[in-house]
């Protein structure tokens, strides 16, 4: 954020200012989408994976405020961003969990998480590092004709400098959106039925077990005197 801002010409307090927004608006996101996916599951049996599918749909207009600013977009971009990353953050677990059980849950969830490393590896430094570079290098042979040898710190200004990186990551927020969608067509049936069915269930027979346990254990320390 703090190249991003430097780039469009912020000041350091909008930089701490965006930061906050997002980190604030991340622990809305969280709150808001478990509870507006719980009532749509309930009341109408919207399935969770559909609400997950609109919110990567609503991160590309974050991604494209920040390709194509406007004087204060990147307000505006940081609370969509955060927004969409906290309400993205609680469905990948929750998801998880509904479709495939608690018996594997931990091992299923670590591999839902890895994909936010690897993203930050290939986005951050593979794709907008890369071209953050090739933009401050075309600057510095334009403005002073020197090479890259020449110059210490690569330092981009404009909007040029990362409106591909974000054209690129609202492609791939595109892309996961439609793979979102065959998700959905995969997982309605489950949805529009008892969801919780299994889990009370499974309650009903930990609990049935559990009185005969405690009834052999009486008639078990209940002997007649002899």
């Amino acid at each position: 954020m703090c190249q991003i801002a430097e780039s469009l010409g912020y000041s350091d307090h909008a930089v701490s200012t965006f930061i906050s927004l997002i980190s604030i608006w991340s622990y809305f996101g969280r709150v808001c989408a478990g509870f507006i996916s719980e009532s749509l599951l309930t009341k109408w049996k919207i399935p969770r994976s559909l609400v997950m599918t609109f919110f990567i749909l609503f991160s590309c207009v974050g991604f494209l405020l920040i390709a194509f600013p406007f004087p204060g977009a990147l307000y505006i971009a940081s609370v969509i961003i955060g927004f969409c990353f906290g309400a993205q953050s609680i469905f990948n677990p929750t998801i998880i969990s509904e479709l495939f059980g608690l018996k594997h849950y931990p091992t299923l969830s670590n591999c839902g998480v890895l994909a936010i490393p690897l993203a930050t590896y290939v986005f951050n430094v593979r794709v907008a590092g890369v071209i953050y570079d090739n933009e401050a290098l075309k600057q510095i042979k334009i403005i002073k004709g020197l090479g890259r040898d020449s110059a210490k710190e690569l330092k981009c200004i404009g909007k040029q400098c990362y409106r591909l990186s974000f054209i690129i990551r609202a492609g791939a927020a595109i892309t996961g959106t439609l793979t979102s969608l065959i998700l959905v067509t995969r997982t309605r049936k489950f949805y529009q039925g008892d969801l919780y069915n299994k889990y009370r269930k499974e309650v009903i027979a930990n609990t049935d077990e559990t009185t005969i346990v405690l009834s052999t254990d009486d008639n078990t320390n209940t002997k007649p005197d002899r």
